[in-house]
This record gives C-alpha cells, structure tokens and sequence, in this order.
C-alpha cells in the first residue's frame, strides 16, 4: 500500500472532486493556474473557498507571463485587422494586469 500524502496542514486528502468544463473554459482556468505559481489543485480550492489566490514570484510564473503578453500580443495584432475582441482575452489581459501589479507591489 502507498503512503498517504498530507496537505500542508497534516490533513489527508482523500476525496476526489471533478466536474466537466468547455475548453475554453479550460483554457481560461490553465492560464490562470500558470499565472498564480500554484498547482491546478490549490488553486481551485482556494478560488472555490473564496481565499485570495497570493502569487509568489517566481521563474515559472515569469515564464508564463511572458508567454502569456506573446499570446495576449497574437489576438491584439489579430484585432487590429478588424476582427472583435474575445471575452477570454479580456479576461486574461486582467488577470495579467492583476498579477503584475501584484508582483510590483512585492518589490516595493
């Protein structure tokens, strides 16, 4: 038998929750755990017990911002040509916002 992996809090984790999403759902809910440094599971317990969610700055989390404005800068180039603007983008482009406000914040 495998031993029991504890959270930090010493408690056992043996319920398992899952639920179904769209891919863009999907999509928006990765792009977030990457932006947070997190693990997709703490991230969505803490969303889910309304905690605030603290990015720790960190390489990883700069990567994925940096992936995250090329990304961002694809669909700007891609609006300037006419086309609309996507809920999602909107939606990332504020997460973005928040987390590199936050992350300034830590320096100061």
């Amino acid at each position: 038998m495998s031993l029991k992996v504890y959270d930090g809090k010493g408690r056992w984790r043996n319920k398992t929750v899952a639920f179904r999403i769209s891919p863009e759902e999907d999509e928006q809910l990765e792009t977030a755990v990457r932006l947070s440094g997190l693990t997709k599971q703490d991230y969505i317990i803490r969303r889910l017990q309304d905690r605030d969610v603290v990015v720790q700055g960190n390489p990883r989390v700069y990567k994925a911002l940096r992936n995250e404005l090329a990304s961002v800068l694809a669909e700007l180039q891609r609006i300037a040509s006419g086309q609309r603007v996507d809920d999602e983008l909107l939606a990332t482009i504020e997460l973005m916002s928040m987390t590199m406000a936050g992350m300034k914040g830590e320096r100061e």
